[in-house]
């Protein structure tokens, strides 16, 4: 596989810092908006975004929650591979509140709507917004679009882009290309 990175760890630093203050903006003190990670590895971006605002805003208190979109999917029985489902950890109601939803890659938008239909279960949230690091805008297959966009990329179907969250040897999004 070829590999071409797309964004290395100062650029991502930079995106994850603009993402935050574009939530400090439409959401100011966070009084009644919460953030949602979708498992798996939503969960860690959203954990750098959290981390980062509480470095901006010090004296701001922002509820983080985890959602785990398995047992929700429309393909969850379809595949002889087993799904292995994460925990679910949302220690508040959503009930009036914004919800960020927030995921690391947004393809076809089927794990963003698994993602939308697991977190119902806690209430019926006011307002949500989606936020992704990378939108491979030519791919979705429902109609699900992010409000925050960290970077869109354009990819063939053959391509994925991976998301690696290395805090030691640095973090970067690659674009993987399948050899023909």
């Amino acid at each position: 596989m070829a590999k071409v990175t797309l964004i290395d760890s100062n650029h991502l630093r930079l995106i994850v810092n603009r993402l935050c203050y574009q939530l400090i903006e439409n959401h100011d003190l966070f009084s009644n908006t919460v953030i949602l990670g979708l498992q798996p590895r939503g969960v860690f971006f959203a954990e750098k975004i959290v981390q980062n605002l509480k470095q901006i805003a010090p004296n701001t208190t922002v509820n983080f929650g985890k959602v785990d979109p398995t047992f929700y999917r429309d393909d969850f029985r379809r595949s002889d591979k087993t799904l292995l489902a994460q925990p679910t950890d949302i220690p508040f109601n959503l009930e009036g509140k914004n919800v960020v939803l927030i995921d690391d890659v947004l393809y076809t938008g089927r794990t963003i709507r698994a993602g939308l239909e697991g977190m119902m279960e806690y209430g019926r949230p006011k307002t949500i917004e989606l936020m992704v690091l990378i939108d491979r805008r030519f791919s979705r297959e429902l109609p699900i679009e992010p409000t925050y966009i960290g970077m869109s990329v354009d990819s063939y179907d053959n391509q994925k882009v991976k998301v690696i969250w290395d805090d030691v040897q640095g973090s970067k999004v690659t674009l993987l290309t399948e050899s023909e």
